[in-house]
């Protein structure tokens, strides 16, 4: 039997990204995250590879640029990750919805607890007020 403590909490998430500053006005913008750090091209060249985002707790959404590649969401079936989902308020589900409706981005699923979109690399995002269900007419 090892030593090691067993991991505990959420540190971060990394998601690979084409377009680095759609990704970073949709998360900064839409969703309201914090820059936590800025990491500089690792070539010394002009622009940034990384974008750190603050999702609370000590935790933080990396994006990183990447040159090319499939899209998030060129097959849905595939496995791997399924969404990052990020914890609202349920008082605050209405206002997101609003929210998206004036950003123009669609909701494309939701249930009793969370509500679905794609950012604008195609990957799927969830924001979730579990345990705390929805009344029937905001689901």
């Amino acid at each position: 039997m090892s030593d090691a403590a067993p991991a505990r909490g959420f540190h971060h998430l990394a998601i690979q990204v084409r377009d680095l500053g759609a990704a970073l006005r949709f998360y900064r913008e839409t969703l309201g995250l914090a820059v936590l750090r800025r990491w500089q091209a690792r070539d010394g060249g002009p622009g940034e590879r990384s974008v750190w985002l603050d999702v609370g707790d000590g935790a933080f959404l990396a994006l990183e640029i990447v040159a090319d590649g499939p899209k998030a969401d060129d097959d849905a079936a595939r496995p791997g990750l399924h969404l990052v989902a990020l914890r609202i308020e349920r008082a605050a589900r209405v206002g997101w919805l609003r929210r998206f409706a004036e950003a123009g981005i669609a909701v494309e699923a939701r249930t009793a607890f969370t509500l679905y979109v794609r950012d604008p690399e195609g990957n799927r995002v969830g924001l979730s007020h579990w345990p705390d269900e929805a009344p029937d007419e905001a689901a």
